[in-house]
C-alpha cells in the first residue's frame, strides 16, 4: 500500500472482488463480514449483526431509500447504461461494448445518431455530457421501458446475470438508481427490528445513484436527491444530543452534506454536486457504513473526511490483511468517530 495522497493506495487482488451475493455463498445478507474503525484506534473484526451493540441508544441511521432500476439495456454489440433522468426528460446514458459475459467502455457515438433497442424502441444521441457520458432521449417513457427490457447493470467481476432482486435494499421505495446504493444492503427486517429495539433511530433520504466509473478515476457528477424535514430534524435533534449520525452509504453522506447550512442539516432537494474530501470536511454526520472501494475511488476520500487519513490507511490495511471482499455483494465497513 503507498502512501501519498490523502486516501489509501494500494492494488486490489482479483481474489477479493465479491462475484456474487452473500447468499450464494451460503450466507445471510448480514452475516457478511463488519470490519469497525472507531476512535483512531486499531480496527477489529466483526459480523454485520454486530451492528446494534456497536450503536447507542439515540444514535441515528440514515438510509436512501432509492431503489436500483434494471438501467443495462443490450443490444447486439452493445450495452446502453441509463444513468440519470434530467430535468428536461433526457437521460445520462454511458455505451458499453459488449465483451462475451462482460462489457468495457465504448469511446463511439455521434451527436445525432440514432440506436435501435429492443422491442422497437429508438435511443437518440443528443451530446456529450461528460467524456463517459451521452445526454440521449427515448422515444417512450424510460422506466416502464427498462422495468420490460432492462438488466441491473453488472461489471466483469461479478460472474453472472443476477435478478433485480438482488440488487434492492430492504429501504428501496423510490425508484431512480442506476446502481445499488449498496452500503445498505447487508440490513435484513430482523437486524433493522434489533436496531430499533437498542434505541437506534432509522430515517431516510433520496439519492438516485448513476452509473459508476470503474476503469477510470472520475470525479461524481450531479445527482437528484431530497431531505426530508423529518429526517433533517432527526439529525438536529441527534447531534444536538451528542449522538452519532451514522450515515448507510456514501450516498447519504453527499445529500446530508448538500443540506447542511452553516453546519444546520434542514429539509432540502434537488441536484447536488457536493464532492467530500478532507479539506472540505464532514458536517452532518459522525459515522459511516459503507463498502469497500477501488484504489484511487473517489469515495476514498470522503472516507478519509469520516475517518482521518491514518486511521482510513489501517483499515484497509487490516481487509486486504484478512481477505474482506470488495464491491456491491462484499463485505462492510463501519467508521465511527468516537
Amino acid at each position: 500500500m503507498t502512501s501519498g495522497g490523502t486516501a489509501p493506495g494500494f492494488v486490489l487482488p482479483p481474489a477479493l472482488a465479491a462475484q456474487e451475493p452473500p447468499e450464494a455463498r451460503g450466507l445471510t445478507r448480514d452475516g457478511v463480514r463488519l470490519l469497525v474503525s472507531a476512535g483512531g484506534r486499531e480496527p477489529v473484526h466483526r459480523r454485520f449483526t454486530d451492528l446494534p451493540g456497536l450503536l447507542d441508544p439515540g444514535d441515528l441511521i440514515v438510509v436512501n431509500n432509492s431503489a436500483t432500476l434494471p438501467a443495462a439495456v443490450k443490444l447486439d454489440r452493445l450495452a446502453v447504461h441509463f444513468s440519470t433522468a434530467r430535468p428536461d426528460g433526457t437521460w445520462l446514458v454511458e455505451l458499453r461494448r459488449r465483451t462475451g459475459t462482460a462489457t468495457e467502455p465504448y469511446g463511439g457515438g455521434e451527436p445525432g445518431e440514432w440506436l435501435p433497442l429492443p422491442g422497437r424502441a429508438t435511443l437518440r444521441l443528443l451530446e456529450r455530457e461528460t467524456p463517459r457520458l451521452w445526454r440521449a432521449v427515448l422515444d417512450r417513457e424510460v422506466e416502464p421501458y427498462l422495468r420490460r427490457y432492462g438488466a441491473p447493470i453488472r461489471y466483469a467481476y461479478v460472474a453472472r446475470d443476477w435478478p433485480i432482486e438482488s440488487y434492492q435494499t430492504v429501504f428501496a421505495t423510490v425508484p431512480g438508481s442506476a446502481e445499488m446504493p449498496s452500503a445498505a444492503r447487508p440490513f435484513t427486517p430482523e437486524l433493522v427490528t434489533a436496531l430499533v429495539a437498542r434505541g437506534v433511530g432509522i430515517a431516510p433520504i433520496t439519492l438516485h445513484t448513476g452509473v459508476a466509473s470503474p476503469e477510470r478515476d472520475e470525479p461524481p457528477y450531479a445527482e437528484r436527491y431530497s431531505v426530508p424535514e423529518s429526517t433533517a430534524r432527526l439529525v438536529r435533534v441527534a447531534l444536538g444530543a451528542g449522538a452519532r449520525v451514522v450515515a448507510a452509504g456514501t450516498t447519504v453522506v453527499r445529500a446530508l452534506e448538500a443540506a447542511a447550512t452553516d453546519g444546520r442539516v434542514i429539509a432540502s432537494e434537488g441536484w447536488t454536486s457536493h464532492v467530500v474530501t478532507p479539506e472540505t470536511g464532514v458536517r452532518a454526520v459522525t459515522g459511516l457504513i459503507t463498502g469497500l472501494h477501488e484504489p484511487r475511488s473517489s469515495h476514498l476520500m470522503m472516507l478519509a473526511a469520516v475517518a482521518g487519513e491514518r486511521p482510513l490507511r489501517a483499515a484497509y490495511e487490516a481487509a486486504l490483511r484478512e481477505g474482506y471482499l470488495w464491491h456491491e455483494f462484499g463485505d462492510a465497513h463501519l467508521i465511527l468517530r468516537r
